[in-house]
């Protein structure tokens, strides 16, 4: 949409998103600078959006983590299955850990957390989570093979519902073998993705993705 063709309206209402920040320092020539200005930066607000609404939407973000900004890109495959938020992957097909790559460069290191918060019903979720996977130390660029298994993966088993499976990925600000040695938490359910993020310095999430999963008939095992 060309700027002078732009309804006055919409010109108001995205112009005022850096008329705090970008605006009071560097005050814009003309009304059609400031939109130009508005304009540069709304595709990344877009972005950020596309990333996160469907963890509100899926109750990740509640249920699991809190809020954040996403900003490492993170892909994650069950064989050549792209795992996408909200899509559904059979247990049968993730009974070894899906294939995940991180970018970053590789002097960053991640952990990667994942946990089942409908365990063991999404009506009564008595042991949530469930921890499935915990890796440290995992370099940027490469995969959690290149990392150290904390606790060794568990494909999903869930028994009633429709249960969701969440990888989240933290920032580390120390390698693990030069800190106080992480330990592998005593049992696999009621982990607390927050509380251990929080007592291992690991602030927000910088990447998460979900799936669903149900419990497979006979007939539909492979």
């Amino acid at each position: 949409m060309s700027t002078d063709r732009m309804p006055r309206y919409y010109e108001r209402e995205i112009s005022f998103s850096i008329s705090c920040t970008v605006c009071q320092a560097h005050p814009p020539s003309s009304s059609r600078q400031l939109l130009s200005l508005s304009l540069f930066s709304l595709p990344t607000s877009m972005s950020v959006a596309a990333a996160v609404d469907p963890l509100v939407v899926g109750r990740v973000i509640g249920d699991v983590v809190d809020m954040f900004v996403p900003t490492v890109t993170m892909s994650a495959y069950f064989g050549t299955e792209h795992i996408t938020n909200g899509c559904d992957i059979k247990p049968s097909m993730a009974v070894n850990p899906p294939k995940v790559v991180v970018s970053g460069r590789n002097d960053d290191l991640y952990t990667l957390v994942m946990t089942d918060p409908d365990a063991p019903s999404p009506s009564q979720p008595t042991m949530r989570e469930w921890v499935h996977w915990i890796v440290v130390d995992i370099p940027g660029g490469t995969n959690p093979i290149r990392g150290k298994d904390i606790m060794p993966y568990v494909g999903p088993q869930p028994s009633v519902g429709i249960h969701r499976y969440i990888l989240v990925l933290f920032s580390q600000k120390n390698p693990v073998k030069d800190s106080i040695q992480l330990q592998q938490p005593a049992t696999r359910v009621n982990f607390n993705t927050r509380e251990f993020a929080k007592q291992h310095d690991l602030g927000l999430p910088v990447a998460t993705v979900y799936f669903n999963a149900q419990k497979e008939l006979a007939n539909e095992k492979p």
